[in-house]
C-alpha cells in the first residue's frame, strides 16, 4: 500500500477528518489532500508531522502491507545426503528478512559465504546438533537452542553424528 493509501487508511481508522488531521500536523487541507492522493512528494519530516499527528511510528505510514493471510509452505522431503537449502519467504521493510530451512545430514559441513555489511543470521535448531557462527566463535547449538551472529563475517555450520534440521532468519539492511 503507497504511502498516501496508508495514511488515509490510517485517518479513517481514526474516525478523523482530512481538516482534523492537517491541523494536528501542521499542514495546509491541500498538502493533506494531496499526499493522500498519491501525488504529492513529501520529505521525511512531513511524513514525521502525519506519523505524530496519528500517533503511530513513521515505519507503519512507510510499510507496506504483505499480508494476504496465512501462509502455508508444505514440508518437502530432504535428501539424505547433501545439505539442503529452501527458501521459504523474503520480507522487506527497512531490512529484508530471508526465511530459511536448512537440513544438514550427519557429518556435513558448509561455509557461509559474509553478506553485506550490517546482516545478521539468526539460528533456531528444530532437531539434531549443530556448530555454528562466526568461523573464530564457534558455538555448539542443541534443539530450542537460538543462536544470532554478524552475518558479513566468514561463518560455517556443522553437523556431528546426527542430522540436523534448522530455521535461518537472515536480516539484511534494506540498501536505498
Amino acid at each position: 500500500m503507497a504511502v498516501g493509501a496508508q495514511i488515509r487508511r490510517r485517518r479513517m481508522q481514526r474516525g478523523m477528518s482530512a481538516a482534523e488531521l492537517a491541523r494536528r500536523a501542521g499542514l495546509s487541507k491541500a498538502t493533506l489532500s494531496g499526499l493522500e492522493a498519491g501525488t504529492g512528494n513529501p520529505t521525511i519530516d512531513t511524513l514525521d508531522a502525519v506519523a505524530v499527528a496519528l500517533h503511530i511510528p513513521l515505519t507503519d505510514l512507510l510499510a507496506r502491507d504483505t499480508d494476504s493471510g496465512p501462509l502455508h509452505i508444505p514440508a518437502t522431503a530432504a535428501r539424505r545426503d547433501e545439505p539442503t537449502r529452501e527458501l521459504l519467504r523474503r520480507v522487506g521493510s527497512g531490512h529484508s528478512l530471508e526465511l530459511w530451512r536448512l537440513r544438514m545430514p550427519p557429518r556435513s559441513h558448509f561455509d557461509g559465504v559474509p553478506h553485506a555489511p550490517g546482516t545478521v543470521e539468526h539460528l533456531l535448531i528444530a532437531s539434531g546438533t549443530l556448530t555454528a557462527g562466526p568461523s573464530d566463535d564457534l558455538r555448539e547449538l542443541r534443539p530450542g537452542d537460538l543462536l544470532a551472529f554478524a552475518g558479513d563475517r566468514p561463518h560455517l555450520y556443522r553437523t556431528g553424528e546426527e542430522a540436523a534440521d534448522i530455521t535461518v532468519v537472515i536480516a539484511s539492511p534494506v540498501v536505498s
